[in-house]
């Protein structure tokens, strides 16, 4: 009787698990089964209106993306949805020639123009009417959801993708201090198991104590006060010649500047922002003029599920764009009605690189003359999220770039007569900058 029981009950068991496996799955069909209707439908949507979306996209990222944005206000209105917010017809005669459209006396077309500080928009004749079916089917792309963050497990945050190594730690600890308390008791356990016997236990012979047996030896005595003296000489030479010397030195700046989005991801040229590095001694640090020539059409950095985005797991979006806001209030910048607002604030930048006074450094000389790239002192400055000092910027690491750098002679006929002249002194074809007088006092100090 009890194993008939036990088989009903192994069954029901059975068709419990069954049952919850048939409704998941259910679930998960039902699920994918939306998503693909879904999809189907916005396809069969932008069919229908006869645009192609991914050819819109193409379209749009040449003629519309500098002065427009999908979901925010940019130079001109969002564009998501537009096409339910104007007729289609409309929007054919205000891309391809907005200006004929205002003229015409159109309510519409003067009130965009008015609301947009009379921002003439550009005209686009070239476009066809299915150009621009391309354009307005990208537009309606709905928004994509942000990507679930995953941790450095694989899993999603919160989902235990396993054990933390604080808890094998812990554990481990635990073992080590279980296996000193076993020790500790089998000592003991032996001695009373030996007393018990009648075993003598070996006694300890009192001996001299090792530093009066130092003492007492005056060779030893003299050997370590040299060496101590040898190796405290050293060691505060060592930190002598460190003061002064910056290397790795990484400040927080008020805006946080990312040279690895900038520099790196978008490709921006070192000279763009830091102009006058091919003209003066310095390389300058760029106004925010230079910065909202760009921001004022990019007030936000693009999400983890778009092709461009730059985020990390250090640095979320929120708060690249946290810091861009920062920009906005320091230049008195309005991203809602596109204008200034006059009031400013001053950003007070860190200096990193700084070399003493008595030392002379020229930037044009080395950037526009020698053609000396940005990297080679300044490291591999397009992978950097913080900057820091990459070099030492000592006497010897110049002293040691003039002695390896060849003279650069390419279009450079200032040149020509004296290195003629001393590569025949030298008797070499290439002269470096220590042969050409880099080496001489009064060339870095006055």
């Amino acid at each position: 009787m009890k194993q008939g029981k036990y088989l009903n009950s192994a069954s029901r068991f059975s068709l419990i698990t069954l049952a919850l496996l048939l409704s998941f799955s259910s679930i998960v069909f039902a699920q994918e089964a939306t998503a693909d209707e879904g999809a189907a439908e916005s396809e069969t949507t932008a069919a229908a209106q006869g645009g192609d979306a991914a050819a819109g996209k193409a379209l749009f990222n040449a003629n519309c993306a500098a002065c427009h944005k999908l979901y925010s206000r940019a130079t001109g209105p969002e564009l998501y949805n537009v096409t339910e917010r104007r007729d289609r017809d409309w929007l054919y005669r205000w891309i391809k020639n907005n200006k004929e459209l205002r003229d015409s006396g159109d309510p519409e077309a003067i009130a965009i123009y008015e609301e947009y500080n009379q921002t003439a928009m550009n005209l686009f004749p070239q476009l066809t009417n299915a150009d621009i079916d391309d354009i307005l089917a990208y537009t309606d792309t709905p928004k994509p959801e942000p990507k679930a963050p995953v941790d450095a497990g694989g899993g999603a945050q919160g989902g235990g993708g396993g054990v933390s190594s604080t808890i094998i730690l812990a554990i481990l600890a635990v073992v080590l201090v279980m296996l000193v308390a076993v020790l500790f008791l089998v000592n003991n356990t032996l001695r009373k198991f030996a007393v018990a016997q009648g075993v003598e236990l070996p006694v300890k012979e009192s001996r001299k104590p090792i530093w009066k047996a130092f003492v007492e030896n005056q060779f030893l005595v003299l050997v370590s006060v040299i060496v101590l003296l040898l190796g405290g000489a050293y060691f505060a030479y060592g930190w002598m010649m460190q003061v002064g010397v910056d290397q790795g030195y990484q400040p927080i700046q008020p805006i946080h500047y990312s040279h690895r989005i900038h520099a790196g991801d978008n490709q921006i040229e070192c000279k763009y922002c830091h102009s006058s590095a091919r003209t003066s001694k310095t390389s300058g640090i760029p106004s925010l003029n230079v910065c909202m020539n760009c921001h004022k059409s990019i007030s936000e950095v693009a999400d983890q599920t778009s092709e461009f985005s730059s985020v990390t797991e250090d640095y979320s979006k929120e708060f690249y764009d946290k810091e861009i806001q920062k920009l906005y209030k320091a230049t008195g910048w309005d991203p809602a009605t596109q204008s200034y607002s006059g009031e400013t604030q001053a950003v007070e930048w860190v200096r990193i690189h700084k070399l003493p006074d008595f030392a002379y450094f020229n930037h044009s000389q080395h950037v526009s003359v020698a053609g000396v790239q940005c990297q080679t002192c300044h490291g591999p400055v397009e992978e950097m999220e913080i900057m820091y000092q990459n070099a030492p910027l000592t006497m010897g690491w110049c002293i040691n770039c003039h002695r390896e750098t060849d003279v650069k002679m390419d279009g450079n006929p200032y040149y020509e007569k004296i290195h003629e002249e001393l590569s025949k002194k030298y008797g070499v074809e290439q002269l470096t900058a220590a042969q050409m007088g880099g080496l001489e006092c009064g060339k870095c100090h006055y």
